[in-house]
């Protein structure tokens, strides 16, 4: 009985030191980053692909106005990421993704260092904006053209507004060209 006893535990030892092995392989292999990429792709999925080239400003414009009319009223939730709720720095990332198939990290803190500065002047649609209003440390969205911008609004949800003196241009702090698009449509 004895002998019998010890051959048991040497089994389930053995089997626990395969199992361990078998998950460290896996954890090893499925949790690899990739790595990031060093410029935009743009999309494959529900809307036509098209090249660097043919992707234009009026494009850009037209196909987030299509996206804000699929978010339009959509709640604002703090860390939401989906249509049942979701704040304004993953409304960014959702729309990147969904848009332009490109993978914006998720906090505002981290959007704000991707692509390159852009002065106010030379916003083009499609560029982050990002502000610093008085009720959260940091807000973005995405620029559309002609000072409007499209975002998740703590107060009313995913909106159109514009980047006025009245509140948003005096809370405007910087904004981020992240996609390469040509000068000109």
């Amino acid at each position: 009985m004895q002998i019998a006893y010890k051959a048991c535990r040497q089994c389930k030892f053995s089997a626990c030191i395969g199992l361990f092995v078998l998950t460290f392989l896996f954890l090893t292999t499925a949790c690899t980053s990739t790595p990031k990429q060093s410029s935009p792709t743009f999309p494959q999925s529900a809307h036509p692909q098209v090249t660097n080239q043919q992707f234009s400003q009026a494009k850009i414009e037209k196909r987030l106005r299509e996206e804000y009319r699929r978010w339009q009223g959509t709640r604002h939730r703090l860390g939401g990421t989906n249509n049942r709720g979701i704040d304004c720095s993953g409304f960014v990332k959702a729309v990147y993704k969904d848009v332009f198939n490109v993978d914006l990290p998720r906090t505002t803190k981290a959007q704000v260092k991707q692509g390159r500065s852009i002065p106010f002047e030379q916003l083009r649609p499609g560029d982050l904006v990002f502000f610093q209003p008085p009720t959260y440390p940091r807000h973005v969205g995405i620029y559309l053209g002609e000072s409007e911008f499209v975002h998740a609004s703590k107060s009313k949800g995913v909106i159109l507004s514009k980047i006025d003196p009245t509140y948003w241009g005096k809370y405007y702090w910087t904004a981020r060209r992240v996609l390469s698009v040509p000068e000109q449509p």
